[in-house]
């Protein structure tokens, strides 16, 4: 195992960073390709830059952010934190009570590790589910907070029933229940013709501006007024709410967003697909583009080196876990192909799968044929590598 810990995951990310601005400084923007869906965007005029000041851009901005949020999440009000991550700790951190549960329901595990995290510290229990009857039969009484996540890191979607079924349940206790819709407040809408969580009964929901929209890395929160107010008074105490550029920026990223942009991608996402289903069998489908699991890069890494002239040990990878393979590719993706995936440039403790989405803004700069064969070349490279420990170690963590 060559990432063992967080730590390591940040030394990856800071070289990651390193590549990115050489890229950028050698060659320019447009010869790096950013895929991982969450690229954002701030988008602003000299005149709004000019009113960012400490108390008169919330003056400006907020009481559009009121009007936009509410138009895209629904509810009675609308705060803006510095990070989805902010959002949730600070719901946790209003709601949740010591010793008592706050229980998770989601489509596929990994839950994201801010949930557990946030619960950790005001001592409350942690429960998740990925199964709906094993979490109404498991639904502890002692419970302050649900939290649903209907839109997973690897975009795998609740069915709508069963995500309205977690509600109900929770409100027939009187429990508040918590959406983590960090990409699906427009994944689930635009794609699968969801509702907003709000509609389906949920008290409160957190969406990531810079998912699927060109918005700032921050957390939008609407919900009912009551529990928004007391979040919002946590918030600022422990300095999680967002500041005046981050409040611009998503009131320009929300008056930019356009549904019809994601439903563009789904024509592309099937072009990629017919190409690389003619050499691999590891890539599959998401709403927006296609992936690789950490499971599905081991087992085509096994199959290529199988079939490679070469003596091939299958103990010889055993130095390497399932996420390795997928920051190391990652890595090379980021280093020879210039393409940007969530692995090389993710927070610890995100989801190792490699993701290529297809909504991404970068991506109308690129010939889906030459997104192809970037990825088949990478994808030979990191054979190559696999067979030198010292090298994967130097690809994943140094700039050279």
């Amino acid at each position: 195992m060559l990432i063992k810990d967080s730590l390591d995951e940040m030394k990856k990310r800071e070289v990651s960073l390193k590549v990115i601005k050489s890229i950028i400084d050698n060659d320019g923007r447009d010869y790096l390709y950013d895929l991982t869906g969450l690229s954002g965007g701030f988008l602003a005029t000299e005149e709004d830059l000019n009113l960012l000041e400490t108390y008169i851009g919330p003056a400006i901005f907020e009481e559009k952010l009121q009007i936009l949020g509410k138009e895209h999440l629904g509810g009675e009000k609308i705060f803006a934190v510095n990070r989805t991550s902010s959002g949730i700790l600070a719901t946790i951190l209003t709601i949740a009570k010591e010793d008592s549960y706050v229980v998770h329901f989601l489509p596929e595990f990994p839950a994201h590790p801010s949930i557990p995290r946030s619960a950790s510290l005001v001592g409350a229990n942690y429960l998740e589910f990925e199964d709906i009857n094993k979490f109404i039969a498991n639904f502890p009484e002692n419970t302050s907070l649900v939290v649903i996540t209907p839109s997973t890191m690897d975009h795998k979607i609740l069915d709508e029933e069963e995500f309205k079924t977690t509600i109900d349940l929770a409100k027939d206790k009187n429990i508040p229940v918590l959406v983590d819709d960090a990409s699906g407040a427009r994944l689930r809408t635009a794609i699968f013709s969801q509702k907003k969580a709000t509609e389906l009964g949920a008290d409160l929901v957190v969406t990531s501006t810079d998912k699927l929209m060109m918005g700032p890395r921050g957390g939008l929160m609407a919900g009912k007024e009551d529990l928004i107010d007391e979040i919002k008074t946590k918030s600022h105490q422990f300095g999680l709410e967002a500041q005046p550029p981050s409040i611009l920026a998503m009131v320009k990223g929300l008056e930019n967003y356009n549904e019809n942009d994601l439903k563009k991608s789904l024509a592309k996402k099937d072009e990629l697909m017919d190409l690389l289903a003619n050499d691999f069998e590891m890539f599959e489908k998401t709403p927006t583009g296609i992936m690789v699991s950490e499971n599905n890069l081991k087992d085509e890494i096994i199959f290529s080196l199988k079939k490679d002239k070469s003596n091939f040990n299958e103990t010889s990878l055993d130095k390497f876990s399932n996420k390795d393979f997928c920051f190391i590719w990652a890595m090379l993706l980021l280093k020879e192909e210039h393409i940007v995936t969530i692995p090389a440039v993710s927070m610890p403790g995100a989801s190792a799968t490699v993701r290529f989405d297809l909504a991404a803004n970068d991506v109308d700069r690129m010939d889906i044929d030459i997104l192809y064969k970037r990825i088949n070349n990478s994808f030979k490279k990191l054979l190559n590598v696999l067979k030198s420990e010292k090298i994967a170690k130097n690809i994943l963590f140094s700039f050279n």
